[in-house]
């Protein structure tokens, strides 16, 4: 199995050797458990605007479109197509979940 990318949400998951019922063993990663809401820091927000995807808006606020699955970790839906599906949605945009949270002062 090749290791996933540097901005892959599963860059961090745990590597397991599976054995399947027929006896062959295969590499599988374990399964990913999306952080808490509280666990990412706000540095700011996107409004959705017409005909925009996951991927466009991380490529102009992350600076990667890998890393969609972000905006989807801090803006909880069953289906991350439902945060672009209308125009005005408000979506939170932060920072990765392993930083720290800001102190104030």
């Amino acid at each position: 199995m090749s290791l996933p990318s540097p901005n892959s949400r599963y860059t961090d998951s745990q590597r397991l050797n599976v054995t399947l019922p027929d006896g062959r063993s295969t590499a599988a990663l374990a399964r990913r458990i999306i952080p808490p809401e509280d666990a990412h820091a706000t540095y700011g927000w996107h409004t959705v605007r017409e005909c925009e995807r996951l991927d466009l808006i991380a490529s102009q606020r992350l600076g990667d479109p890998e890393l969609w699955w972000r905006l989807a970790d801090a803006n909880p839906t069953l289906d991350p197509a439902d945060l672009t599906a209308k125009s005005g949605t408000k979506l939170r945009v932060t920072l990765p979940a392993s930083l720290p949270m800001p102190q104030e002062d």
